[in-house]
């Protein structure tokens, strides 16, 4: 394939970096790091802490979803190759109860259900916390139809070299996910990481499909329940955070949006906070009494001005880290679209633009991790803040 753009660096070129880097960089490649990862199992119930994860930490959005279509075991398996420190998976439910690995449960830019003339009846209208979308559920597919189907890249505009990959991997179950961390902690002498999202846990409860309770029969059954499991909890709901918190010890951090947002569970429920009172210290203090983290949008830790610039940071790291709170904010990814203005590179969207001096402005405000989409990149990114 192609590069699309001239004068600005390629996938194969970054790829090659990462790859050629991984040994040096190991990225766990701190002392802290190495000194961690010794005396650590294969097995998923390996003992080990949130605290001994490299700073900064590598998470790989939905896999390495800048060159695989994303939540597939080919996108979970590239970024671990490129060396992702922690593998990102978001749940939704089937129709008979088993937790997938999708975004959203809105599976019709995310697989070739559109092409099964056996499922155009199953094409809907729903209500998803507040919103509307026209498509296909996985919660009224049974884990053996939506196993029929394959996987598609979800934004094929912006990653057309990813569309290579369209129908090679079908929807994996988090089971299977946990199977192949399994596998390949053994393979590589140490853990597997995972980051696992409860996705819209208020409406899947609503429809008798919540998602805490199978979730937390996994992650005992896996061995990852316990606080020094290989594994992190996440959800844009507070309160799927706190059920989880009363069913498992495993670590868990809350997902937070833009400042003017409220958590749909807060809707339903009728508390009036919104994001911008939970970033305040007394916001912070009570997500500390049931989490160990957060996850902002990156623009809660330098927000933008009107032209999409970045302006001065927040004081949103020194409040979360005087209350013991890690922040793995998202989500860094290559392409000019998704940048910062100030960070962008000539014309075409979706080149890549200076993605290195977002990282560095970034990982300077003293987050703990990042979510990226290309992996290889963020753990560079990362080599050159830790080797300053």
């Amino acid at each position: 394939m192609t590069e699309r753009v001239s004068g600005t660096p390629g996938r194969r070129a970054l790829l090659g970096a990462a790859v050629l880097s991984t040994a040096a960089l190991g990225l766990a490649g701190t002392a802290q790091a190495q000194a961690a990862d010794r005396g650590r199992g294969g097995h998923g119930g390996g003992h080990g802490s949130l605290r001994d994860l490299p700073v900064p930490t590598v998470i790989g959005h939905r896999g390495a979803s800048g060159y695989r279509p994303e939540h597939t075991l080919g996108s979970y398996q590239l970024a671990l190759d490129l060396g992702a420190h922690i593998v990102e998976q978001d749940l939704v439910p089937t129709k008979d109860g088993h937790l997938v690995c999708r975004h959203e449960n809105d599976i019709t830019a995310t697989t070739d259900v559109a092409d099964h003339p056996e499922f155009a009846g199953r094409k809907a209208t729903k209500r998803i916390d507040g919103v509307s979308y026209t498509g296909w559920f996985t919660e009224d597919f049974t884990l053996a139809e939506l196993k029929t189907l394959r996987a598609t890249e979800r934004i094929p505009g912006n990653r057309p070299d990813n569309t290579l990959y369209d129908g090679r991997w079908t929807v994996p179950t988090f089971e299977e996910v946990l199977r192949w961390a399994d596998q390949e902690g053994r393979k590589r002498g140490k853990p597997v990481w995972l980051y696992v999202e409860t996705k819209h846990p208020t409406y899947f409860r609503s429809l008798g499909l919540g998602l805490e309770e199978p979730l937390a029969r996994l992650l005992r059954r896996y061995g990852r329940d316990r606080k020094n499991s290989p594994l992190i909890l996440q959800s844009f709901e507070p309160s799927s955070v706190q059920r989880l918190a009363r069913l498992v010890d495993t670590p868990r951090i809350v997902l937070l949006s833009g400042p003017a947002t409220r958590p749909w569970d807060f809707v339903e429920s009728g508390d009036p906070r919104t994001v911008a009172d939970l970033v305040k210290p007394a916001g912070l203090k009570w997500i500390a009494s049931y989490a160990q983290g957060i996850g902002p949008t990156l623009d809660l830790v330098i927000p933008k001005d009107a032209a999409g610039r970045l302006t001065t940071p927040t004081t949103l790291v020194k409040d979360a880290h005087a209350r013991g709170l890690l922040l793995h904010p998202y989500t860094l990814r290559n392409e000019n679209s998704f940048l910062p203005a100030d960070f962008r590179r000539g014309s075409d969207p979706n080149a890549y633009g200076d993605v290195f001096g977002a990282a560095a402005a970034y990982f300077a405000t003293g987050i703990d991790g990042v979510f990226s989409d290309h992996p290889d990149t963020a753990l560079l990114a990362a080599a050159d803040f830790v080797g300053r």
